[in-house]
């Protein structure tokens, strides 16, 4: 009886180990040939109103030289974005877009001419920059806590490490007395990186302190002509393979390192090729001399270039043209939703007059 208990306490332990191990499992844990040796965590309410964002609405590029998937429907679709979501109903979608075609189409021929299409892409352009406008009122009292309209370098550092876990009033204390901060290596390269960024925004006479308007600039550097140049000799620096602050073809398609995270990357790499080589030929070589200057990706990436916005008002209506008159028609946007808008419509054709 005896040896039976041991044999049964030894059967539980090992299943109490058994299911303590697949607790402590990593469930998204990413495959073997990852990117970087550990996944970083995502950014905290605090850090998402104070740090710069990845992603800007209504640029054609990202802050890493990455093409923006979503340029189309930010452009197209403006603060209405978020109505359009993949599992929302499609008949709603459908009359939604419908209503959009009415307010571009503005002689109300039934058509939707290139001439009408870039002006309903700058004013879409404007909506993000009003929303932008509107994030940064609430980011800048985030850092401003006495409220005197001005932001130093040293009270953005203090908010910044806070947000990342560090004891607020250590480190103000520790900055103060031009005390050491022991920081992570990764931190540092953040904070260095910001601060770069920081200086770049404060506008002469630079006092190494930003108002409202220069903060402004620091999170969205589309909103001065200043900052939307730096953020391109950022790219260029990136991307500059042979250190000559200009882009070849063969540069501007090369894959970034980390961008594969599996074995699916031969499709990665096919796709990120074709559709740069297409973006890099046809849009931003725009004396096409197969060389991409500082000023000429500064041009493609103004979001208030009204030359840009024809450009691609154009490029939208050749997408969906199928009848080849260089106009959209109803029907034809509504074949066309889901490079519109990101979502597919079904039926599309469904009493489309009536509805009209």
């Amino acid at each position: 009886m005896a040896v039976c208990r041991d044999l049964w306490s030894r059967k539980l332990l090992a299943l109490s180990l058994l299911f303590y191990f697949l607790l402590t499992l990593d469930v998204h844990a990413r495959p073997a040939n990852m990117s970087s040796s550990k996944d970083k965590s995502p950014a905290t309410k605090d850090e998402n109103e104070i740090l710069p964002p990845d992603h800007l609405n209504g640029l054609k590029m990202e802050m890493d030289g990455h093409l923006n998937k979503d340029f189309h429907q930010e452009v197209f679709l403006g603060k209405d974005m978020e109505e359009f979501e993949e599992d929302s109903e499609p008949r709603r979608n459908r009359k939604k877009l419908i209503e959009i075609f009415a307010k571009v189409d503005v002689n109300k021929d039934r058509s939707v001419s290139a001439k009408e299409m870039q002006h309903w892409i700058v004013e879409k352009t404007k909506e993000h920059f009003k929303e932008a406008m509107e994030e940064n009122k609430n980011s800048f009292r985030a850092v401003d806590p006495d409220g005197d309209g001005y932001v130093t370098w040293d009270e953005y550092k203090v908010k910044f490490l806070a947000s990342k876990g560090f004891n607020e009033t250590e480190v103000t204390d520790k900055i103060k007395k031009k005390e050491e901060l022991k920081l992570d290596e990764e931190t540092q390269e953040v904070l260095e990186s910001l601060k770069d960024r920081w200086f770049q925004a404060d506008n002469p006479p630079a006092d190494q302190r930003l108002d409202e308007e220069e903060f402004l600039s620091f999170l969205h550097p589309e909103h001065s002509k200043g900052m939307l140049r730096y953020m391109v000799k950022e790219i260029v620096r990136d991307l500059d393979q042979d250190r000559d602050w200009k882009l070849t073809l063969s540069e501007f398609i090369s894959l970034p390192v980390g961008t594969v995270e599996n074995q699916q990357g031969q499709d990665i790499d096919d796709d990120w090729v074709k559709e740069r080589k297409k973006e890099f030929e046809e849009v931003i070589d725009s004396d096409r001399d197969g060389i991409v200057t500082m000023n000429e990706l500064e041009e493609y990436m103004d979001p208030m270039n009204e030359h840009n916005a024809l450009n691609e008002a154009k490029q939208m209506i050749a997408v969906a043209d199928e009848n080849q008159n260089h106009r959209l028609e109803l029907e034809e946007i509504l074949r066309y939703s889901e490079y519109f808008t990101g979502s597919k419509l079904m039926d599309y054709a469904r009493n489309v007059h009536e509805e009209f």
